[in-house]
């Protein structure tokens, strides 16, 4: 079977479709809630106005009583407790879509340009703290969660009264469902779309207030050096601030304050000429701060830190504190590093 519809809305709760069926739409809001799919049922928006098989140039479904509508997109409101192993949906408007209790969600085909909500895009202070999100597709649940939160930012859209939300979804519910939504891209082998429900679902782990401390705190910090792998900007802007400080501690209190020259010891027309060979200890810079940012010991201290990035040593003598903090340095400035490159690889994997 094969439906052609235009309406405003399309309700087609607790439905059951018992054979393979095709819906052509334009212009509605359909809900889905509860409906039982026993064969493939695929779900696709109509861009032109469906034809006339007679030839006629006119559209064969009348669309002039839907002149005032906001435009012929197709919008799902809800898909709760379906069965998304037989479901196709394309070119769809999941924008507002309620999908917590979707069974089988990681099964199900997105064709087209099926889109989701986003982010609020703008930067807003609260109590003198900027607060910005990083662009991303999130789940309508998810924006019905941060609305409710006591500190949320302005922008997450709210629950429609009567939706179905019942206001009792919160990150737990919500990571199975992203960690689902990811699979079926990356089934579909679309792996940077894939990422951005990665990210959402570690934004809810993150956020589960019933999973251990430890882990949350570990997701913290995840999140906050290169968001969760997937934000290459935020990996380098850590790895320049570290290679910085590092470099101002080299020159400040980690290079030495004279280079040692080797010597030797010997006879010299029958006079005893001792040229002492041993490395001595070094000697740790006293002079003042201002003085020790000179260009000899900033090449030095760069030297340092680029092969500190690198994993390796770079031979150079240094006092106590520029052992230690080579030492911090070659653990973590490869980690951002490494990052970095996992973020940028995941935005351009095939």
């Amino acid at each position: 079977m094969t439906l052609s519809l235009a309406a405003r809305r399309l309700e087609c709760l607790r439905t059951r479709w018992a054979s393979t069926a095709t819906l052509r739409l334009r212009y509605a809001d359909v809900d889905f809630a509860h409906a039982v799919f026993e064969y493939p049922l695929s779900i696709a928006a109509e861009q032109a106005p469906f034809p006339d098989p007679h030839g006629n140039r006119n559209s064969i479904v009348g669309e002039g009583h839907l002149a005032g509508a906001t435009g012929p997109a197709v919008r799902v409101a809800s898909l709760r407790g379906v069965d998304a192993a037989h479901l196709v949906l394309a070119d769809i408007d999941l924008t507002r879509c309620l999908i917590t209790g979707t069974v089988h969600l990681d099964q199900i085909r997105l064709e087209g340009n099926c889109t989701f909500a986003t982010v609020p895009a703008r930067t807003r202070w609260r109590r003198l703290r900027p607060q910005r999100f990083t662009q991303r597709r999130t789940l309508a649940e998810e924006h019905h969660w941060r609305s409710r939160r006591p500190a949320a930012a302005e922008g997450w859209q709210q629950a429609v009264p009567g939706s179905g939300d019942s206001g009792h979804v919160g990150p737990a519910q919500l990571a199975p469902v992203y960690r689902a939504l990811r699979k079926a891209f990356e089934d579909s082998k679309n792996e940077p779309d894939a990422a951005d429900f990665y990210y959402g679902e570690m934004e809810m782990r993150r956020h589960d207030h019933h999973r251990p401390r430890a882990e949350r705190c570990l997701l913290a910090v995840y999140w906050a050096l290169s968001g969760y792998g997937l934000r290459a900007t935020r990996a380098m802007v850590w790895l320049l601030l570290t290679m910085t400080g590092t470099l101002l501690a080299m020159m400040l209190w980690g290079l030495p304050a004279d280079s040692w020259k080797p010597e030797t010891v010997g006879s010299v027309s029958g006079r005893h000429v001792r040229l002492p060979a041993d490395r001595p200890d070094p000697v740790n810079p006293t002079g003042a701060l201002n003085e020790r940012l000179s260009t000899q010991r900033f090449e030095k201290g760069l030297r340092v830190v680029v092969n500190s990035v690198i994993f390796r040593s770079s031979g150079q003598d240094l006092t106590t504190a520029g052992t230690y903090t080579e030492m911090v340095s070659r653990l973590t400035e490869p980690v951002l590093l490494g990052l970095a490159v996992l973020a940028v690889r995941g935005r351009i994997k095939r």
